[in-house]
């Protein structure tokens, strides 16, 4: 489990492809500070296992259905990632509850700048737009964000300029694709309604939703 408050800034020292699996190493320093093999990482907010670990970076190993699901096929050489380590339970949660399972891949529709303030309009694939919300929360490339406003087939982030300028925000430009991981509580909500259709909001409320 993670938090969406990325940790560091990686770089793609190298990526191979070894039959049905991609061989991703990542150079870092905080990340690596208790990492052990067989730790969980989340690489641009996908949940990635540690299979070595070295002085200065740390190796992963991604399956088919990751790489068709998730940007960590295309990522390239030098290229900046956001890191996370796992939660731990002693840690705070200052995000929101972030999987590392990406549900989509979403869009960059438009990018703008007012004040300091930078808003991203997010594309998101129609199948994944139900459990979005405004003011709710969702993950794009592991980075926890609040859905500012809805319009149409897309929604709208406002980003604080700490967050842009520690995590890739600041490399996004209009048409990139990013990972995107919606809310699970909705997911859950959503699997509730479905299995007791007697349920109300009401209710849910009562049960802490």
């Amino acid at each position: 489990m993670f938090t969406g408050l990325i940790e560091e800034l990686g770089n793609v020292r190298n990526r191979v492809r070894r039959g049905a699996f991609q061989q991703l190493e990542i150079e870092a320093e905080r990340v690596l500070d208790g990492l052990q093999v067989g730790d969980s990482v989340t690489i641009d907010g996908v949940c990635q296992t540690a299979v070595a670990i070295g002085e200065s970076g740390f190796s992963v190993e991604t399956g088919t259905e990751t790489l068709a699901r998730t940007t960590l096929g295309t990522l390239g050489i030098g290229q900046a990632v956001n890191l996370e380590r796992a939660l731990r339970a002693d840690q705070r949660l200052g995000g929101h509850l972030v999987l590392g399972h990406v549900d989509g891949i979403a869009r960059i529709r438009q990018r703008t700048e007012r004040d300091g303030q930078h808003r991203f309009e997010v594309e998101p694939p129609p199948a994944l737009a139900r459990y979005i919300a405004t003011k709710g929360s969702v993950a794009l490339d592991g980075i926890s964000l609040t859905v500012a406003e809805i319009r149409g087939d897309a929604f709208t982030v406002a980003v604080i300029p700490h967050t842009f300028d520690n995590t890739t925000l600041s490399h996004w430009r209009t048409g990139d694709s990013v990972n995107l991981e919606v809310d699970v509580i909705a997911r859950y909500v959503e699997r509730l309604l479905g299995e007791q259709p007697q349920l109300s909001f009401e209710d849910l409320r009562d049960m802490g939703y």
